[in-house]
């Protein structure tokens, strides 16, 4: 793969991880309503509180990962080549974990598919480029290598 090659693939994937941290915290308050109009109004106020905590949670730390995925992406050095591929690794752990765990019944919730895409494609496009052999192809590459 060119450099050129890896670099887009790294940014898009920290694009792709920005933009699952957006839908994360944006599906937050539709879960919300959802548990209050699905239980009792004291099993909602049992359930809402650690929803809202590991939404938030999770949708503000994909952010960061995000970020530094993009930021990352055009360096060779060692420190930009941890960040990437402890990412990637990590990243490709959540298709199978959330289908192992919640199987397929949530597939029926447009905001869940959406997310659910969008680690997949991060995650399938992070390994690719993680961990693919670079080779240059222009006077440009070259200087970034």
């Amino acid at each position: 793969m060119s450099t050129s090659t890896r670099v887009r693939l790294l940014r898009g994937s920290g694009l792709l991880l920005l933009l699952l941290g957006i839908v994360h915290l944006v599906a937050t308050p539709h879960i919300a309503a959802l548990i209050r109009h699905s239980v009792s109004q004291g099993a909602a106020d049992n359930l809402i509180p650690p929803m809202l905590l590991n939404h938030i949670l999770v949708g503000v730390l994909l952010l960061p990962l995000g970020f530094l995925t993009f930021y990352a992406a055009p360096y060779s050095d060692r420190w930009a080549r941890v960040i990437v591929r402890t990412t990637a690794v990590t990243v490709a752990t959540l298709p199978l974990t959330l289908l192992w765990l919640m199987g397929l019944r949530y597939f029926d919730a447009p905001l869940f598919v959406v997310g659910f895409l969008l680690v997949v494609a991060a995650s399938a496009t992070l390994l690719l480029a993680a961990f693919a052999k670079t080779r240059t192809t222009d006077s440009a590459d070259t200087a970034r290598s």
